[in-house]
């Protein structure tokens, strides 16, 4: 077992140690070659500098690289639950997966003095219309056959790159921006594979061999071997950007605690009712590459179903590779 949370204060704490510098609060929207530097540019302030990595779980930059059409995303889901008070308190101990479908995943940790089991499952591409068998609703439902008494203590998703060959893309980021480099695609196995991410750009930067280096070349093009992949993603997009933007739209109001896109004079908006009866309207259209996101009916978001961005139900983006929020419109 692995505590993320840990390992990155200490990386933090050598990064200062060493007299590097950590800036919170400060994203990178755009990378422009400036004679032999780069230009990190941010909202306040640019940043020079003669290598950049690329290190934002989906890149950022769609040109040159066109990581967009080699990666999508995949959501994933877990609850926590306690139990205390069950038969199953001291017997269960471990770390567990199946084999069969639907694939469960089960870990026991301590939280607050407090011992929960973690359930995974329930994935499905970003941005799919939610089914009955994928979500919170299947893990509820399991975990209630096999512990009828536990008690659900929290809830939460995830968002996963997934590369087309289903191994990362680690390395330059492209053969045009020499001294840029990428991680990412790691495929739900991103502390494993950050640390090889990390081996391999620090031993490029340095200038030392990495006898990994080929096994994750980050500008290969054999992936387009999966052609069921690409087929999926190319027919994802193009619904996306092409057929449901013309779509007729059913334009009921949504009901409380429901998401709907819906059709006035000719736009479609995204329409969110809270439990309260608030009413929330975005345009939704995806900020990163313009698809027409979906409603996520589990966390209450917008999913984007090209190439994974999220937003919550007022706008605000909270999963890359878009970078800014919705945009908010009259309604009522």
């Amino acid at each position: 077992m692995f505590n993320p949370y840990k390992y990155i204060n200490a990386l933090a704490d050598k990064i200062i140690e060493k007299d590097g510098d950590i800036f919170v609060n400060t994203t990178c929207y755009d990378v422009d070659k400036e004679n032999d530097m780069y230009v990190c540019k941010t909202e306040n302030n640019n940043i020079y500098a003669k290598n950049v990595v690329i290190a934002t779980h989906y890149p950022f930059l769609n040109i040159p690289g066109f990581y967009f059409s080699k990666i999508y995303q995949s959501s994933s889901y877990v609850i926590a639950i306690s139990l205390e008070g069950t038969k199953w308190n001291k017997d269960f101990d471990g770390m567990y997966i199946n084999i069969e479908k639907p694939i469960y995943s089960f870990r026991k940790v301590n939280f607050n003095g407090e011992k929960l089991l973690l359930l995974g499952g329930g994935g499905h591409k970003t941005g799919e219309m939610q089914e009955k068998d994928i979500g919170y609703n299947p893990l509820i439902e399991a975990v209630k056959k096999w512990f009828p008494d536990c008690k659900i203590k929290y809830k939460w998703s995830a968002n996963d790159c997934i590369s087309l060959d289903k191994i990362p893309y680690i390395g330059e980021f492209s053969s045009l921006y020499p001294n840029i480099y990428v991680g990412t695609g790691f495929n739900k196995w991103g502390m494993t594979s950050s640390y090889v991410a990390g081996k391999v750009v620090s031993d490029k930067i340095l200038e030392k061999e990495n006898k990994y280096e080929d096994i994750f070349k980050a500008t290969r093009t054999n992936f387009f071997v999966n052609k069921d992949e690409v087929k999926n993603m190319v027919t994802d997009t193009l619904k996306a950007q092409v057929v449901d933007r013309v779509k007729e739209e059913n334009n009921s109001k949504p009901e409380k605690e429901e998401g709907k896109i819906i059709e006035r004079n000719g736009e479609k908006i995204g329409v969110y009712i809270d439990e309260n009866g608030k009413t929330f309207a975005v345009k939704p259209v995806c900020t990163h590459l313009g698809c027409i996101l979906s409603w996520n009916k589990e966390d209450k978001t917008w999913d984007c179903p090209c190439h994974g961005s999220r937003f919550d139900y007022t706008g605000k983006q909270i999963e890359n590779p878009a970078i800014k929020d919705l945009e908010q419109v009259e309604f009522d």
